[in-house]
């Protein structure tokens, strides 16, 4: 979305400043090259050496990942997985040999009495699983790797938080700033055209932490809205030891939301679709801006803080970052 200007002011200074972790897709929006390797986010199968071999013919030859049951082998005992089984036309990928309904049930009982570290071990997982557990909790681990969280194309970069921040601010020309108090503006010639883009993407940095302020406009329904809203860089447990408030106003009247910042672990698009957030319709932002409802100009204040238990009483008392 194009629009008119848009002017970002923070209270403090802008900064001065291999399994699957590196996943760089083609996309619409095309970013500079990056390394090939992530340097803070590197992941290894870490298995005992005892059990490197069985797991290497675990490993589908098509896809590269462990085979879970069924596990399907042509006549000359060449395995693969039931995914990738579809994928090659029932031909056997090693010998092109038709592979038929063979299963591998030897191969199968080897699985069952495996127990392999979590793939994110070299991220700081310490778990042990019995192989069929293994995957399951690998969708659901705490140190698996974060998504890049900027909404403005199809990103598909990982990487631990240190990295998306560099990525953030090298690749995607994020602003980026330290403090927890923010004032943006938004300006719009023709608050009329609304499309589903995203505005404004801003990094604050405060308490040691990351947080990402969302700025957009999308319709609602029939109804074109803009909403604001941010994100914690890590995970919901860390999130919810944060919270924020936005305003917007004008015409001596204001809007105020407060609430706790959703984890980067939530994409975007759920955040945003679940409404959570200050959202402010399009005739109370044209009368916020005041003048011939012609030009849109919205100014969206904030701060974020740190709750913190009280010794005595056990109730939370914010923490305010000066």
């Amino acid at each position: 979305m194009e629009s008119d200007s848009i002017d970002c002011m923070a209270s403090s200074d802008v900064m001065d400043d291999d399994d699957e972790i590196h996943r760089h897709t083609h996309h619409h929006h095309q970013l500079p090259s990056l390394s090939k390797t992530h340097s803070n986010c590197t992941v290894s199968s870490a298995v005992h050496p005892s059990t490197t071999s069985v797991h290497e013919l675990l490993e589908c030859p098509v896809c590269t990942n462990s085979m879970y049951p069924p596990i399907h082998q042509c006549h000359n005992g060449h395995t693969l997985c039931s995914t990738c089984k579809t994928r090659v036309h029932n031909r056997c990928p090693t010998c092109r040999q038709e592979l038929g309904d063979i299963r591998c049930l030897a191969l199968e009982k080897v699985a069952e009495s495996l127990e392999l570290p979590c793939k994110f071990t070299s991220l700081g997982c310490p778990e042990i699983f019995p192989y069929y557990s293994k995957l399951k909790h690998e969708a659901l681990c705490n140190f698996r790797p974060y998504n890049c969280p900027y909404a403005g194309s199809e990103c598909a970069i990982v990487g631990d938080i240190s990295f998306l921040v560099a990525h953030l601010r090298d690749d995607h020309k994020v602003d980026m700033h330290t403090g927890c108090t923010f004032n943006h503006r938004y300006v719009k010639s023709n608050p009329q055209e609304v499309e589903n883009a995203t505005w404004m993407l801003t990094v604050f940095h405060c308490f040691g932490q990351y947080f990402c302020l969302h700025f957009e406009a999308f319709q609602l329904g029939m109804a074109p809205v803009y909403m604001a809203f941010l994100r914690f860089m890590g995970d919901e447990i860390e999130a919810r030891n944060y919270s924020y408030s936005l305003e917007v106003g004008g015409n001596g009247r204001k809007l105020i939301w407060e609430g706790t910042p959703r984890s980067i672990r939530d994409s975007h698009r759920k955040v945003r679709d679940s409404h959570d957030g200050l959202i402010i319709q399009r005739n109370m932002a044209l009368f916020f801006s005041g003048g011939d409802r012609k030009e849109l100009k919205l100014r969206v204040t904030g701060r974020i803080w740190k709750e913190q238990q009280n010794p005595e009483g056990g109730a939370c008392i914010p923490n305010l970052c000066s």
